[in-house]
C-alpha cells in the first residue's frame, strides 16, 4: 500500500443545512422527508487514485461528529458514508404513519432477540503506539479523539499485545532470562511504558464511554519452548500441569500486575493469539503452538487456577484467538451471525503498512504520514464507525425481516436507551428504494444508494 505526497490541503468550513439533491424522480420522492444538517467537521477529501478518498487531518483541522443524540420523538437520524465521498453525513427523517414508497420493506422484529454486543475496537500495537506517539501532540490527541470520544466514532475495546509481535521493530518477551522459572526479571520494556501505557491512558480520558482492555500473547519467552525460538514451529516444553506451563502461566498473572501498577486494568486475556500457527514449520514471527486439547489442558490445570487465585479472578479468558475459518461451520463475520463485538487490527499504521520487523505489511483505519505530521483516516475507518458510535455496549440484535431478496445486508438492534438502530450496507452499484418500519412508531422512507452504508437511529416511543 502507498500514498503519494500529499500537497497543501485547503480545509473545508463546517457546513450548515443545504438542499438535497436527489439523483432521480424516485429518489426525491422517497426522501422528501429529509433534510441534511450540520456537522461538527466535514471530511477533507484527498484521492490517492483509487475508487474513494480518505480524509486528511493535521494538527491544526480533524473531522469529527457531534456528540450522538437522539432524534425527536417521530422523526430518525440518517448517517452515510459513500464511495463517492460522505463520511458519516447526517440528515433527518420524519417517520411516517403510513406507507408511501414502494420497493424494500424492512421490518422490525423486537420480540426476536439475539445476542447482546460488548462493543467495537482495535490494537494499541508496538506499531501502532509508535505511529501515534510521533505525531506532534496536537495531531495525536485529535487521532485518539477520532476513535475513543464523543466527537469520533467512539471505540470501547483497545486489545494490547503481551510484549512484542510481527508488528513490533524488535523481538522481545518480557522475561529474556533462561530459566528464570520465578519471573524475577520480568520487567515492562519502553514499549509499553513509554508508548502503550500513555496512549492508552490518553484515550481513556478522551473517552464518554466505559472502554475495556483485553490482552493477547504471540510467544512465550524462548526458554519455555520446545524450539528455543520465538518464531516457527514451537510448543511449550513437556506436558499441562508441569514447570514450564505453569511459569507461563504466572507470566500473565505478572503482565496483569505489572499494568495494574500503571492504573490500567484489563477486562479480559485470550490464552494465545492465533495458537495453530506455532503448529507450522517455518512459521515467520512470533508464535505459541497448541492444539485444541493442549490449550484445554492448559487452561484447566495451569492458567485457569494460577489466573483465580490471583487479584485477577474476574478477568475473562478466552481461547480460539485465531483465524475465523478455524471455528466450525462459521458463515460470515457480522452481526447476523451470534458475533458480540469487533476488534480490529492495528490502530495506525505508516504508509508503508508497518513498522513490522518481518515486513508482514498490512492496511489500517488510520495511516500515519510523521514526515508530514498528517494522518489519513481510510473509508474502513467510518464503516467500522458505522457499528461502533451507534452500538454502545449491551445494545442487543433483533429481527429486521426483509419483504424480498436484494443486494443489501441489514441488521438491527435495540440499545439500552430504548432507541432502535439499524445498519444498511449496499455492496452493489444499483440504488435501493428502502422503507424501515418499526411497528411501535411507523415508516422510515429512504433510498439506499449504491456503494453506500447507513445507519439509522430512532426512539420507539
Amino acid at each position: 500500500m502507498e500514498l503519494s505526497s500529499p500537497s497543501r490541503e485547503e480545509y473545508p468550513v463546517p457546513r450548515g443545512r443545504v438542499e438535497i439533491m436527489a439523483a432521480s424522480l424516485m429518489g426525491l420522492l422517497l426522501l422528501q422527508t429529509v433534510s441534511w444538517v450540520s456537522g461538527a467537521r466535514p471530511c477533507s477529501p484527498k484521492s490517492f487514485g483509487y475508487s474513494s478518498v480518505v480524509c486528511v487531518c493535521n494538527a491544526t483541522y480533524c473531522d469529527s461528529l457531534d456528540p450522538l443524540t437522539l432524534p425527536d420523538p417521530g422523526t430518525f437520524s440518517r448517517f452515510e458514508s459513500t464511495r463517492s465521498g460522505r463520511r458519516m453525513e447526517l440528515s433527518l427523517g420524519t417517520i411516517q404513519a403510513n406507507r408511501t414508497g414502494t420497493g424494500l420493506l424492512l421490518t422490525l422484529q423486537p420480540d426476536q432477540q439475539f445476542q447482546k454486543v460488548k462493543g467495537f475496537g482495535g490494537a494499541m500495537t508496538d506499531a501502532a503506539a509508535l505511529n501515534i506517539r510521533a505525531l506532534s501532540p496536537a495531531a495525536r490527541a485529535l487521532l485518539l479523539k477520532s476513535y475513543f470520544s464523543e466527537e469520533g466514532i467512539e471505540y470501547n475495546i483497545i486489545r494490547v499485545p503481551m510484549a512484542s509481535c510481527d508488528f513490533s521493530i524488535r523481538t522481545y518477551t518480557y522475561d529474556d532470562s533462561p530459566d528464570d522459572f520465578q519471573l524475577l526479571n520480568f520487567s515492562l520494556p519502553e514499549e509499553d511504558v513509554k508508548l502503550k501505557i500513555p496512549l492508552i491512558h490518553q484515550a481513556l480520558e478522551m473517552a464518554n464511554r466505559s472502554v475495556s482492555l483485553f490482552a493477547s500473547p504471540w510467544t512465550s519467552p524462548t526458554w519455555l519452548k520446545t524450539n528455543g525460538a520465538v518464531n516457527g514451529k514451537g510448543t511449550l516444553k513437556g506436558q499441562p500441569g508441569n514447570l514450564y506451563h505453569k511459569t507461563w502461566a504466572r507470566y500473565f498473572v505478572k503482565f496483569l500486575d505489572a499494568y495494574a501498577e500503571h492504573k490500567l486494568r484489563f477486562w479480559a486475556v485470550t490464552a494465545e493469539n492465533e495458537p495453530t500457527a506455532g503448529l507450522l514449520s517455518g512459521y515467520p514471527f512470533q508464535c505459541l503452538g497448541f492444539t485444541p486439547e493442549h490449550q484445554r489442558d492448559f487452561i484447566a490445570l495451569d492458567l485457569g487456577p494460577i489466573l483465580a487465585n490471583s487479584t485477577h479472578r474476574d478477568v475473562r479468558l478466552f481461547m480460539l484467538d485465531d483465524q475465523r475459518l478455524l471455528l466450525p461451520r462459521w458463515a460470515q463475520v457480522n452481526l447476523l451471525y451470534h458475533v458480540v463485538g469487533w476488534t480490529d487490527w492495528n490502530l495506525a499504521l505508516n504508509p508503508e503498512g508497518g513498522p513490522n520487523w518481518v515486513r508482514n505489511f498490512v492496511d489500517s483505519p488510520i495511516i500515519v504520514d510523521i514526515a508530514k505530521d498528517t494522518f489519513y483516516k481510510q473509508p474502513m475507518f467510518y464503516h467500522l464507525g458505522h457499528f461502533s458510535k451507534f452500538i454502545p455496549e449491551g445494545s442487543q440484535r433483533v429481527g429486521l425481516v426483509a419483504s424480498e431478496k436484494s443486494d443489501l445486508d441489514t441488521v438491527a438492534l435495540l440499545r439500552p436507551d430504548g432507541s432502535a438502530v439499524a445498519v444498511v450496507l449496499n455492496r452493489s452499484s444499483k440504488d435501493v428504494p428502502v422503507t424501515i418500519k418499526d411497528p411501535a412508531v411507523g415508516f422510515m422512507e429512504t433510498v439506499s444508494p449504491g456503494y453506500s452504508i447507513h445507519t439509522y437511529l430512532w426512539r420507539r416511543q
